[in-house]
């Protein structure tokens, strides 16, 4: 169960990422685009120190996009190029925002949910004390797989898609979704939204 917080942001995770998608090299959309959250959903850290957030958004009348983040109340070692940026938020404080396809714990919570045909997981808001369940609107669906569970990560390709090998898995995850799904996967991660009700692939998992 993902635990949220009725909470300001500043500034918001669209506002980072105004800033954050122009450099990337897998990013052809406008130098200063005005983004739209399409959807989202989260994973569990088992932890439960970690954020991981799967967010779908559009710059204009672009193609959507797939960001997947996670949000940790300190900087993660050695992941200085995964750093989307900073903000505040109301109720955890400073928080430190990364693009969480190098990001163990997104990592091994995508593996997990692909190799076990998992889902995104159920949403508690938490204001004034009282919990309320919110409906995720991105529907996530593991497809079940014969693979270890993620390693190490010991290589990173950013791009589209982004490629990590983790161990004896690859994980591929698509920067824009795609419908077509390649048969040479152990499995993969399916999404649908509002507006796209026939399921896309989001990330594939392969064995090494």
């Amino acid at each position: 169960m993902a635990l949220l917080h009725k909470a300001t942001i500043t500034p918001t995770k669209l506002e980072l990422l105004a800033g954050w998608l122009p450099t990337r090299s897998w990013y052809d959309g406008p130098a200063q685009p005005e983004l739209t959250r399409l959807a989202a959903a989260r994973f569990d850290d088992p932890d439960g120190e970690v954020g991981v957030e799967i967010l779908l958004i559009r710059a204009g009348d672009g193609p959507t996009w797939q960001v997947p983040l996670t949000y940790r109340g300190a900087p993660l070692a050695g992941a200085e190029q995964h750093l989307v940026g900073t903000f505040e938020h109301s109720v955890l404080g400073k928080r430190w925002v990364y693009d969480a396809t190098g990001d163990p714990v997104y990592v091994a919570e995508l593996t997990r949910v692909i190799r076990e045909g998992g889902h995104e997981a159920p949403e508690e808001v938490e204001s004034g004390g009282e919990r309320v369940s919110r409906e995720p609107d991105l529907k996530l669906s593991g497809s079940g797989a014969e693979a270890p569970p993620a390693g190490e990560i010991t290589g990173h390709r950013d791009g589209d898609p982004a490629v990590v090998v983790a161990g004896d898995v690859e994980l591929v995850v698509n920067r824009v979704p795609l419908v077509a799904v390649d048969p040479a996967d152990a499995g993969v991660l399916t999404g649908c939204w509002p507006g796209q009700e026939t399921p896309v692939a989001l990330a594939h998992l392969r064995v090494r």
